[in-house]
């Protein structure tokens, strides 16, 4: 789960973590008024759930509360694209107003759950306001890693040698240790997958300032937060993923093909969607319906199928070990008694139960297409959605 930049600026702040001054406005007239408090000279910032504002037009600096109330007018209301939204853009319906920063070093700092170590691990480079992919691409001998063990959090130490290493200055690596360790209490408190400062800043009078901020949530923990699940902006969010959230699908992404995919297991579901782009089509979604023994989330992953008019096949892919082939049967069958499938559908089934999932498919009367292996259903789904339109 994703906040915006204003809502994770107040987290940082609430672990003493220095952030320019500054508040949300949803209109022009409320930008205004912010822009007069903070009485010099400010930046107005478009609140999207997608980086590279900057280059988009989505962050003006201002001079008077009038040019901020003009700028926020120009933003407000309309939809911003920025390289991570594709050409549909994202509706921008807040900005964040906050006092302009003298600027003498821009640096970055994050932390994530690294995939090998299974670690937390905190990155720092003076590279900050550039997008860390491409410092890592291009200088990665710039960006410092420091693996945290969490049964003894973030060690002073280890603060000190990362901020020596960004060439933070004698009086500045306290700080520096100090936000860094605050970091990492706000990255397990709140159960952070990914806690960003980008960039982190060093003022002309030597301070640190976090001058732009991402925090995102791990879905699986928002439990835990209700404080945080308030924070969400659904306005940002991908409907079709909203649905499947609500219909208790919470491993749904949505992508750019026309074929539908329900599979059971995270890597089987990457598998069946490399394998239909080598077969010549694309996945319309990924969709991990987990293990389960009901069929609800089988006849909830058929809805969402039905729900999005770009689908023109679906592949039903299941390797059932916990997941009992015949209960994934039996919830093929209840989607079609319960509603019109406009599209063909290719069932591969593999696993526990699998003759007793057969004769249900074969007693049902359905209209579905047979695969007898893993290569066969993406041939055939890719096959199957060549001139059908919706």
């Amino acid at each position: 789960m994703k906040i915006h930049e204003y809502q994770a600026k107040a987290l940082l702040a609430q672990y003493g973590i220095a952030v320019p001054r500054g508040d949300v406005a949803y209109t022009a007239a409320e930008a205004k008024k912010i822009a007069a408090e903070i009485g010099v000279r400010a930046v107005v910032k478009a609140q999207v759930y997608a980086g590279g504002r900057g280059k988009a037009g989505g962050i003006k600096t201002v001079n008077s509360p009038e040019e901020a109330e003009k700028a926020a007018g120009q933003l407000i209301g309309t939809r911003l694209v920025t390289h991570q939204t594709g050409p549909q853009g994202v509706p921008v319906s807040k900005v964040l107003v906050e006092e302009a920063s003298n600027v003498a070093r821009e640096l970055y700092i994050s932390i994530l759950v690294d995939g090998v170590s299974h670690l937390p691990v905190m990155m720092a480079s003076e590279a900050g306001g550039m997008e860390i992919e491409e410092v890592a691409q291009s200088t990665p001998e710039k960006i410092l890693k420091s693996y945290i063990d969490p049964a003894i959090s973030f060690q002073p130490f280890q603060g000190r040698k990362m901020a020596y290493g960004i060439s933070l200055n004698g009086g500045q690596m306290g700080e520096a240790t100090r936000l860094m360790t605050n970091l990492y209490r706000l990255f397990m408190d709140k159960d952070c997958s990914l806690a960003e400062i980008n960039p982190l800043v060093v003022t002309a009078d030597g301070k640190l300032l976090a001058l732009d901020a991402k925090l995102n949530f791990d879905d699986n923990a928002l439990y835990r937060h209700k404080d945080i699940q308030e924070l969400q902006d659904k306005e940002q969010e991908e409907p079709l993923e909203i649905q499947a959230r609500d219909w208790g699908i919470n491993n749904y992404v949505k992508m750019d093909g026309d074929i539908g995919c329900m599979v059971n297991g995270a890597g089987l579901a990457m598998a069946v969607n490399d394998l239909i782009q080598y077969c010549g089509g694309r996945a319309a979604n990924f969709l991990d319906i987990g293990t389960l023994n009901n069929t609800e989330r089988v006849v909830n992953s058929f809805k969402m199928f039905v729900a999005d008019h770009r689908i023109r096949a679906v592949l039903v892919n299941i390797f059932g070990g916990m997941a009992r082939v015949d209960v994934i049967a039996k919830g093929i069958v209840e989607a079609y008694q319960l509603m019109t499938i406009p599209f063909p559908v290719v069932i591969r089934l593999a696993g526990t139960n699998l003759e007793e999932g057969q004769h249900i498919l074969a007693q049902s009367g359905m209209n579905f297409i047979q695969a007898k292996d893993f290569y066969d259903g993406a041939r055939k789904v890719v096959e199957a959605a060549k001139g059908v339109t919706r």
